[in-house]
């Protein structure tokens, strides 16, 4: 009996041991660094405020243009499930303007997402945009 127990307790902690990694998490804030084809991305607009911040709740929140926005996310496996984001409404033209559109515009339903290092790129359902972010 004891060399069964023995040998149970044994193996219980080999398969503990080769358990995966729990996968690091993107909680925290985030500076966009690119967005747009996942090809050739375009820069961050300069001298305009870009952050995304998903928090340990589900909220996500952030300006990545002129507008604050908000709303819910749930992280799946290597996907963000994004619930309907809400925006403050100013005019935003420019480059500041075409980048708050295609991030935001990224971040709709399930999306796909890469966590390397200090580097999150999140890429849109269809797979034809990208936002890459840094954390802050």
């Amino acid at each position: 009996m004891k060399k069964i127990f023995v040998l149970l307790s044994v193996m219980a902690i080999a398969l503990a041991a080769c358990s995966p990694a729990k996968p690091a998490s993107i909680t925290g804030e985030w500076t966009l660094e690119s967005y747009g084809d996942p090809a050739n991305p375009t820069p961050s607009a300069p001298d305009v405020e870009t952050s995304i911040i998903f928090g340990e709740d589900g909220q996500v929140n952030g300006t990545v243009g002129c507008n604050g926005f908000g709303g819910d996310y749930k992280v799946g496996d290597g996907t963000i499930t994004f619930g309907a984001l809400f925006s403050t409404l100013m005019f935003c033209e420019g480059a500041a303007g075409e980048q708050e559109q295609i991030v935001l515009g990224t971040l709709v339903e399930t999306t796909s997402y890469t966590l390397n290092g200090n580097t999150l790129t999140v890429t849109s359902a269809d797979g034809s945009s990208v936002v890459v972010l840094v954390k802050k």
